[in-house]
């Protein structure tokens, strides 16, 4: 599991070349909506981002889900929370044992950086907190953009830990690549 982890925290950014750009100008459809055209659906494990955190030296690749093949070789985008670029909430999970061990050392006011194809997204942590499993209301959207980092708790816990470990970034820039 570690050696497949460093392994995908390693993948290079993809080149925005191979990212599809619309051609469609506004004005240009019959029947234009306000709401963003929904994200194309990714199957489990294709690469979504890269997470950096200078302030503690992580690096990690961020995959599509949260199940546990995918978090066993990187972090996960949650399913069902805002993509990178999107309005809402982000929600990112990670193994504290593995790619997420940095996080413990994460305070209020540090930076994060989500590189994506095309878009460099800068963070700023807001707050951290300990909540329940079950506490899932830190993964509701937002009305900014925000990503919310989620790991087990305690950091040191033997076996399945009992809460969970939770990180809060409001949005403060970005940038194309």
């Amino acid at each position: 599991m570690v050696l497949q982890a460093e392994y995908y925290k390693h993948l290079p950014v993809p080149s925005p070349a191979g990212v599809s750009v619309s051609t469609t100008l506004p004005g240009e459809t019959e029947h234009e909506s306000a709401a963003p055209a929904p994200h194309p659906a990714m199957t489990a494990g294709s690469w979504v981002a890269r997470l950096e955190a200078p302030t503690v030296a992580l690096t990690a690749t961020v995959l599509e889900g949260s199940d546990d093949e995918t978090l066993k070789r990187g972090a996960g985008r949650i399913e069902d929370t805002a993509w990178p670029g999107e309005p809402g909430n982000i929600g990112i999970a990670g193994h504290r044992d593995t790619i997420f061990r940095p996080v413990r050392r994460l305070k209020v006011g540090d930076p994060l950086v989500l590189t994506t194809a095309d878009r460099v997204f800068r963070y700023r942590i807001s707050k951290t907190t300990i909540v329940n499993p079950e506490d899932v209301y830190v993964l509701d959207p937002t009305d900014h953009p925000t990503m919310t980092l989620v790991t087990c708790y305690p950091f040191e816990f033997i076996g399945h830990a009992p809460k969970r470990y939770i990180i809060s970034a409001d949005l403060v820039g970005e940038a194309a690549r």
